[in-house]
């Protein structure tokens, strides 16, 4: 499948990074697709970082995002590029455990076929049972592919 996305682009070196990390989690609540954050050097020395926001590529969701930035950051210019982009089918599935219900991603397309348990299903049976996530992992997954019909 393929789509188009618009991403937006700024350098800020003046705030903390408790600033920009909460911004971040602001764009993401406020449906961005994907923010990220990346050390960069910017004039006279001084370290700082580039924010990238990806968003749908419609005027409403541009403009909340938009908005957003200009709100949460000490920004005064942000850079728009957009972009196509190919992305697998996702579908959001549930599997039953012995460690409660766990939910899955499931993605295909392009021959590939990929499923992976949510994070926070993961973290809870972690530490309801005291394990690591990776055993986590290996505790929950033979039900998902049992779900699957695997």
């Amino acid at each position: 499948m393929k789509d188009r996305v618009c991403e937006f682009e700024c350098n800020i070196d003046d705030m903390t990074a408790e600033e920009i990390a909460f911004a971040a989690e602001m764009l993401m609540e406020a449906g961005a697709k994907d923010v990220q954050l990346t050390s960069i050097g910017m004039k006279k020395g001084r370290p700082g970082t580039l924010l990238t926001v990806m968003c749908a590529d419609d005027e409403k969701a541009k403009d909340r995002i938009i908005g957003l930035i200009f709100r949460y950051t000490s920004t005064i210019g942000i850079r728009e590029v957009i972009s196509e982009r190919y992305v697998l089918d996702r579908k959001n599935c549930r599997a039953e455990t012995p460690y409660g219900e766990v939910n899955y991603k499931l993605v295909t397309g392009y021959g590939v076929t990929r499923y992976k348990i949510e994070y926070e299903d993961l973290a809870r049976i972690a530490r309801e049972q005291n394990i690591s996530i990776g055993e986590a992992r290996a505790l929950a997954m033979p039900y998902v592919k049992e779900s699957l019909g695997n």
